[in-house]
């Protein structure tokens, strides 16, 4: 049925269509009969519960950050039956992102390219909307995690103080943070994946972290295109100063072994690529980080989950958690449902 969905959707603009399609949902889920057909038809049976963090997680199957980017979904979200979902990035000031247009599909490799820059409504606007979400949904047992990134115009010597106005506005209303030093759309951003910059950021936000009432997970988000020395160092980072753990991985600026044409990649032009040809990549990372570690950090595997079977390759591969976003677009809201068979 999302097929025939998806053939229609997928003859607009993928932002425009991407507002649309989840206006529309959050409309359904207003009212109550439709909202209870919603839960039932797209809610896991066999959730498979995990605990990490102190955190009680419903099922392991998340919506990874730049999907609800301002935290206007998240009932929607719930109701359809994700475990946690990853809010942002967001950013201390609101700001437009990129130039449009800046998402694109390349549907002969089931993929996305986006550019969007971090376009967002600033940390003080979307901690009051999830406090409000926090008010009026105390019975949820959804998890909301917390991306944060830096304004464009902040130079990366000053970024940290990006990355602790949006920790301390969020603070009291997500259950986790994940710091994004990864995505390729915000320039000069992946220079502070660099060990010295992380150490400076993440001492930041820890000391901030610390003296919180009650104090709150805090991951990093990796690229894919890191070599092996800079993963190497990333994991050392990990037992230096307090890393909880890593979502592996974001987008990629690699286009090889794409079945969609040069012509077509090239008018596309820059930005970072999602979909199933992450799939194998990220898994290599998983398995990699997970043996230097001996499973002593956390791991969330992204990228490429399009069913059961990528899933579960994920998990083998030393995740505890995972988290879809392309896959949600291709293959719609039963992909959860789909999904959770497999790792139940």
């Amino acid at each position: 049925m999302y097929h025939l969905i998806r053939r229609f959707l997928f003859a607009f603009d993928p932002e425009k269509v991407h507002y649309f399609a989840m206006n529309m949902l959050r409309l359904g889920c207003r009212i109550p009969l439709l909202n209870l057909l919603i839960k039932k038809t797209f809610t896991p049976r066999n959730k498979n519960p995990l605990t990490l963090f102190n955190l009680n997680f419903s099922n392991r199957i998340g919506l990874g950050a730049g999907f609800d980017k301002n935290a206007r979904y998240l009932h929607v979200l719930d109701t359809i039956g994700f475990g946690f979902v990853e809010i942002g990035t967001v950013t201390p000031k609101a700001q437009e992102g990129n130039e449009k247009p800046r998402l694109f599909r390349l549907e002969k490799d089931k993929a996305l390219i986006n550019r969007m820059g971090f376009n967002n409504e600033g940390a003080e606007v979307i901690a009051k909307r999830l406090a409000g979400w926090r008010k009026n949904n105390i019975n949820s047992k959804l998890i909301i995690g917390g991306n944060i990134g830096k304004n464009k115009s902040t130079p990366n010597e000053e970024a940290w103080k990006d990355y602790e106005i949006s920790f301390n506005m969020l603070h009291d209303y997500v259950d986790y943070f994940v710091v994004n030093v990864s995505s390729p759309n915000t320039p000069g951003l992946r220079e502070l994946q660099e060990k010295n910059s992380l150490l400076n950021i993440f001492t930041v936000l820890q000391d901030a972290n610390r003296v919180k009432k009650l104090p709150k997970p805090i991951l990093l988000k990796i690229s894919p295109d890191l070599c092996q020395q800079e993963i190497d160092d990333i994991i050392e980072l990990t037992t230096e100063i307090k890393i909880d753990g890593l979502i592996v991985s974001n987008t990629t600026i690699n286009r090889g072994n794409l079945k969609t044409s040069t012509e077509k990649i090239n008018s596309v032009g820059p930005g970072g690529l999602s979909g199933l040809p992450l799939q194998k990549r990220s898994c290599e990372m998983l398995e990699y980080i997970y043996k230097k570690t001996n499973g002593s950090i956390v791991l969330i595997g992204s990228g490429g989950i399009f069913g059961g079977a990528d899933a579960i390759e994920k998990i083998k591969a030393g995740a505890s958690l995972i988290q879809i976003w392309t896959g949600f677009i291709y293959e719609g809201p039963s992909i959860i449902k789909k999904i959770s068979k497999f790792i139940s």
